[in-house]
This record gives C-alpha cells, structure tokens and sequence, in this order.
C-alpha cells in the first residue's frame, strides 16, 4: 500500500465543481456530476475500496483546470508506469491525471500546499463568440489595459482580503498573502495571473471583476486600496461585492509543495 499524489486537468464545464458533494460518496449514479466523483469511480476499477480520495482544493462549477492535485491510498501490484495509463483508460475525456507521483505516508495535498496559481483570461469584443467564450470572459465594453497594470499590484502582499470574499470556514481568518498578480496580453486576450498561499471563497473571480470594473471606470484604484487597508466604505464594499467574473474565465494552473514532497515522480 502507498500513497500516490495525481495531478489533473480538466475541462470544467460539464463538472458541478471539483468537490463531491456533502453526504455522497461516489456510489449513486444520479449525484451532481464533479471531477472527484470521476477520479474515484476510476480508482475503484483498480481495486481502490476507501471512502474519499483528498483533493488540494475545490473549484467551483465551470472552473477549469491544469494542476489540480489529489491524493489517494493504492495497493498497486502492477508497473508503476501503468497506473497514469490505467486512470485515463477510465476517466471520460473531461478529465485527465497529468502525471502520478509516489508520496510521503502522511501527504495531504490541501493542507501541505505552500501556495496556488490561477489565471483567468478575458478579451473586449463587442460581438458574441461562442467558442471563445466557453474558456474566457467577453468583456464589453472596452477596458483601459493601463488600469489594469495599475491596480493589479495593490493585492501582492499580506491583507485582509474579507471585502473579496467569505473564508471557508465561518469565523476563520481573511488574511491571505498574495505573491502574484499580475496581466500579461496574449494576442487580443488578457490573462491575469494570480498566486497565494490560500484563498478566500470566490476571491479570484472576485478580483478580475473589481479589477475590470477599475478598467472600465466604474470602480477608482483608489478604493480598491482602501478596501485592502479596512477603510472602505460601506458603499465601496458593497459595490466590491457586487459582481464576479464568470467561471468559465478561471483556471486552476499549478498547486505548489516543499520540495521533499514534490521530489517522486513516475514515468
């Protein structure tokens, strides 16, 4: 028996979220649909019998992503080259393990991560594309790309992000430190990347939304400031409050760990 630490990538469209649902453990056909679910239906097809594989974190519905990372207990008698190929022989082609690695008895791929990065693409155009926009945010109308590099700095650094959404657990703490943000133009797209050692709830569609309100002048970089100094106002915060970028913008890009857990890999 080991511990193996898997890393996924998944187009999150069709997926309720990464999470399974409270009070569902993978058995019932009919549940909401999550990539979990899918990892674990496949693990069972190897001899996998536990209740719940861990999951680095969850991503909401529509969420896409490229490292999201679990963690599961397997007696594999096999090659251990076989077990990426056997887990995508009974994934749907929604969701793929990009790579397995053997880990520490005692690994939990949330709690040991030193840090997360995500990216959100968006483009300004004034008329619909459809393929486009099943993975970025049609943004319209146009946005000052100078306000945009202009507020992006503000979140790096240790804040009180609570006017950027509610922490995972009622009472716990809204202090994250952010050690990127920053826009990068990609062709006619902008993709804002965004690495912390946490984050709150919705807090990275929140901060594309504000940030694009800035841009498009309906929000001051100046009260975006306030808002991570605890002064804004009760008007600033409800209007910091008032929106979220889409889902389908966002994606899970890399989940980091020490390097003494980061060390195992299988071919």
């Amino acid at each position: 028996m080991a511990r193996y630490q898997v890393i996924l990538a998944y187009d999150g469209t069709k997926f309720v979220g990464s999470q399974r649902q409270a009070k569902s453990y993978g058995l019932n056909s009919s549940e909401p649909r999550t990539v979990q679910g899918e990892l674990e239906k496949a693990l069972r097809k190897l001899g996998w019998s536990d209740r719940s594989v861990l999951l680095a974190g969850r991503t909401d519905t529509g969420v896409h992503a490229a490292g999201q990372v679990a963690s599961f207990d397997l007696d594999w008698q096999h090659a251990d080259g076989d077990l990426l190929r056997a887990l995508n022989a009974n994934m749907p082609a929604d969701v793929a393990a990009r790579d397995v690695r053997i880990a520490p008895p005692n690994f939990h791929p949330r709690f040991d991560a030193t840090s997360r990065c995500y990216r959100y693409r968006l483009f300004c155009q004034q008329v619909r594309d459809p393929l486009r926009e099943k993975s970025a945010w049609r943004v319209w109308p146009e946005i000052d790309s100078g306000a945009l590099q202009k507020v992006a700095p503000l979140f790096v650094g240790q804040h009180d992000f609570a006017s950027y959404g509610p922490p995972p657990r009622a009472g716990s703490s809204t202090v994250r430190t952010v050690m990127n943000a920053s826009w990068q133009a990609r062709d006619d797209e902008w993709h804002f990347e965004v690495q912390a050692n946490a984050f709150l709830y919705h807090m990275v569609r929140r901060l594309v939304f504000v940030q694009v309100a800035v841009a498009q002048g309906k929000i001051s970089v100046e009260a975006v400031a306030r808002s991570l100094a605890g002064q804004a106002e009760v008007s600033e915060r409800s209007e910091l409050l008032s929106g979220l970028a889409p889902a389908h913008g966002l994606t899970l890009v890399e989940v980091t760990y020490p390097t003494e857990i980061s060390s195992g890999h299988i071919e």
